[in-house]
């Protein structure tokens, strides 16, 4: 096979791009390798497979199905109001919750209409939701026609997907306390929500010291370096080993003991972690409350869950922290839906971020008054979670402030759906995709990763370096780092292969590891995705071991 017709200056320039960036250009190398073979007579097409990128290729068609049958109601209930050709009229709500029943009883084949019936059903028996406030609530958002209010959060909304959330993120043992949601448009809004409103509410400052667990989903690491924040970054890094010379992407106490640091503001996360896909374990957790205990109490804590569904079990560190914790939640990987952009940012009512903004310096605290007066006679009572709504339309337009409401509508079907049976079934059924996609990856690629319940499996990260040391010996690897960028194997990968992984470093992982995708390729590309790894990995064997007789 022969190497990448790329430079090792090429290569190394390549690198210092940001891993999403640097996935266009390997699907540019691999689009231009595969139109050359085509263009060679003799040669065979080279089959493109990109698991770079984490959209999974599943959806959940039950709880859209159930969205597009309440369509078909809404609509009926604006044409009940308003009958002119195209036109109708806003959906009423007094008798809602009846023509709901007869709609149903009317169309019994509809696709969905059993389903929705039913998320229906539990949440009134569930919530004791009235049935007419509730059926309301669906049908006027399903139809778009009015702005969300209240703003944050639709109120049978929240209720719904506070229920789910207990379920999925903390194991259905809530913490004590009420969790308040903010429905935003996707996790990747909730990020910018967030950081936005601690630099706007004084409980950050630009430069101010912060804690990244990592390898971490890139942004983590790339906003806290903009001009806006420059914060100093303090990497907690998952660097354990086995004995056997495998990593283990878990994080040594002395790595967790840097957020003993008072100094040490905030703290973000991704939970199970993204690439490595592992959730934190029960002693790290421990350790968290430990230190915020003892050590650290105003730490400040963003954990993002989107791949918690993942891992049976799976509890947050939000369960675990209430107080201190920021929930990051999106819909987006478990049921298939980042082109929903659904999102939730929940914080419990007591709160050390309300606390510490009660106890800001007169001048800060008269800053923020003026800020946030026009929407408050008592500005200062506004929780934390009330000023993230107003500052992500800017304060001034708070009053059209609100993820849409057919979104909302989604965020609730999806939510139902999940407390269902259905949604359990269905759950099992991802869980296995990914766990049989990563134990065809494995088959191919030959590589050795650790045994690992609190394992997701969404993605997995390799680190090839440690398994060249582990297989080969410390004289491969010296081989490896003097003669090749981090990089390369990826180039090769989409050059020679058509494969596309993203670099590991790119996450604040060793930079000789790369992540792989288990979510959005069907099952047996992962095991040719294995076999190419492997016979890039077994060139460099043969490249050392020819350099090693010369």
């Amino acid at each position: 096979m022969p190497k990448t017709h790329f430079t090792r200056e090429e290569i190394r320039s390549f690198g210092q791009l940001s891993p999403f960036e640097l996935k266009d250009k390997f699907l540019q190398v691999a689009q231009e390798a595969q139109e050359d073979r085509l263009g060679q007579k003799g040669k065979t097409q080279i089959q493109m497979l990109n698991a770079g990128r984490g959209n999974p290729n599943w959806t959940a068609t039950g709880p859209r199905e159930a969205f597009h049958a309440l369509g078909y109601f809404a609509l009926s209930e604006s044409r009940r109001v308003w009958t002119a050709d195209d036109l109708g009229g806003m959906p009423e709500r007094a008798g809602a919750g009846e023509r709901f029943e007869a709609f149903v009883r009317q169309n019994p084949g509809l696709p969905g209409i059993e389903l929705l019936h039913r998320c229906v059903h539990h949440a009134l028996g569930r919530f004791g939701f009235d049935k007419d406030a509730f059926v309301h609530e669906l049908t006027d958002s399903s139809i778009g026609d009015n702005y969300p209010v209240p703003d944050r959060m639709l109120p049978h909304t929240e209720h719904v997907v506070r229920a789910y959330l207990h379920e999925e993120m903390f194991d259905g043992h809530p913490p004590e306390g009420e969790l308040r949601l903010f429905a935003t448009e996707g996790g990747t809004a909730a990020m910018c929500y967030i950081f936005d409103s601690l630099l706007k509410n004084g409980l950050l400052k630009k430069g101010d010291r912060i804690a990244l667990m990592v390898p971490v989903f890139t942004p983590y690491i790339e906003i806290p370096e903009l001009d806006t924040y420059e914060f100093d970054v303090v990497r907690v890094e998952a660097s354990l080993f086995a004995e056997s010379g495998v990593r283990q992407w878990r994080y040594p106490p002395e790595e967790v003991a840097k957020l003993e640091d008072p100094t040490v503001k905030l703290l973000c996360l991704v939970n199970p972690s993204n690439p490595p896909s592992l959730a934190l374990s029960e002693r790290v957790v421990r350790q968290l409350v430990d230190i915020v205990a003892t050590h650290n109490p105003n730490l400040i804590i963003v954990t993002d869950d989107v791949y918690g569904t993942f891992v049976p079990g799976f509890r947050s560190v939000a369960a675990e922290l209430p107080h201190n914790t920021l929930l990051v939640y999106s819909y987006s990987k478990h049921f298939g839906a980042t082109g929903w952009r659904l999102g939730v940012i929940g914080l419990n009512d007591d709160n050390v971020i309300d606390r510490t903004i009660a106890a800001l310096p007169s001048d800060e605290r008269d800053r923020l008054h003026r800020r946030y007066s026009s929407l408050a006679l008592e500005p200062e009572n506004m929780r934390f979670v009330d000023r993230m709504v107003a500052d992500s339309r800017q304060v001034a337009l708070n009053h059209t402030a609100g993820l849409s409401l057919p979104q909302q509508v989604m965020m609730t079907l999806f939510s139902l759906f999940g407390l269902l049976e259905d949604g359990r079934a269905y759950k099992e059924r991802v869980r296995a995709i990914v766990h049989r996609r990563l134990g065809l990856l494995l088959e191919g690629a030959q590589v050795t990763i650790a045994n690992d319940e609190g394992r997701a499996a969404y993605y997995v990260e390799l680190d090839l370096m440690a398994e060249a040391r582990r297989v080969h010996g410390e004289e491969f690897a010296d081989f490896l780092r003097s003669t090749y960028e981090p990089v390369d194997p990826l180039f090769r990968l989409a050059e020679q292969t058509g494969v596309v992984l993203l670099n590991g470093g790119g996450f604040d992982g060793p930079e000789w590891s790369v992540r792989v995708s288990l979510a959005n390729l069907d099952d047996l590309d992962y095991l040719k995705i294995g076999h190419h790894l492997r016979r890039v990995f077994n060139e460099y064997v043969e490249e050392w071991k020819t350099a090693s007789t010369a």
